[in-house]
């Protein structure tokens, strides 16, 4: 009998939400309108439509967002928290950092790359084109999910044929506008990760991440 490939996803949660969310402007034009994303819906079409066992979500790991954390872990994320800074921006406003990309790259590549036979990367970021390129070839990549047709780097253009764009599936994936929103805020940081049993003060005051997964055996 033939096995089925074990599918992992790696999510840039910051680029998935703010691409998928945010207005895009041409000339000064509004040409996309952005929308909250249903982090529910969107792990169930990950699973139809990309076969993925398990999905790793990289979020950042703030006071006050337990609850989202616990509705994440519900809708069947494995959480990587990274504990987060704030910084003033030009306009002199409180923004929230952090760095993800590391984490991403250190998941994908290394900790769980035995585990899984494809792996399906769900941003719009150029910095991940090594990893794109380390994973295929190796045999690892399967597909790259876009947040928005109309603004992701072109630096990953090289798997065009990979694409899958979620921006196109608004009717598939909007959460409903009766419902309290539990999108994750903008303001969250860009890359906001800990690992699995992080000791840091912000993650002591979050809701722990849990191992929700089991690694395949590969003599399956």
């Amino acid at each position: 009998m033939v096995r089925k490939p074990i599918m992992y996803t790696f999510i840039d949660s910051q680029n998935l939400n703010m691409g998928v969310g945010n207005d895009v402007f041409h000339h000064g034009k509004k040409i996309y309108s952005g929308w909250n994303l249903d982090f529910k819906k969107f792990r169930q079409y990950l699973k139809d439509k990309h076969k993925v066992e398990i999905a790793f979500l990289f979020i950042g790991n703030m006071p006050g967002n337990e609850r989202l954390y616990e509705y994440l872990q519900r809708c069947g994320y494995v959480l990587i928290l990274k504990p987060t800074t704030t910084y003033k921006d030009k306009d002199d406003e409180v923004r929230v950092k952090g760095n993800v990309d590391t984490d991403i790259v250190l998941y994908a590549a290394a900790r769980e790359i035995e585990a899984y036979d494809k792996a399906v990367i769900v941003t719009g970021d150029g910095d991940f084109l090594s990893l794109c390129t380390y994973l295929e070839e190796r045999g690892k990549l399967g597909r790259i999910c876009i947040p928005n047709k109309l603004r992701h780097s072109h630096l990953l253009d090289h798997y065009s044929d990979r694409f899958d764009f979620i921006s196109v599936n608004r009717t598939k994936l909007e959460k409903a506008k009766h419902k309290k929103k539990t999108s994750i805020n903008s303001s969250d940081a860009h890359g906001e990760v800990t690992r699995h049993g992080d000791t840091s003060i912000v993650a002591k005051k979050s809701t722990p991440v849990k191992q929700q997964y089991q690694r395949k055996d590969r003599d399956e």
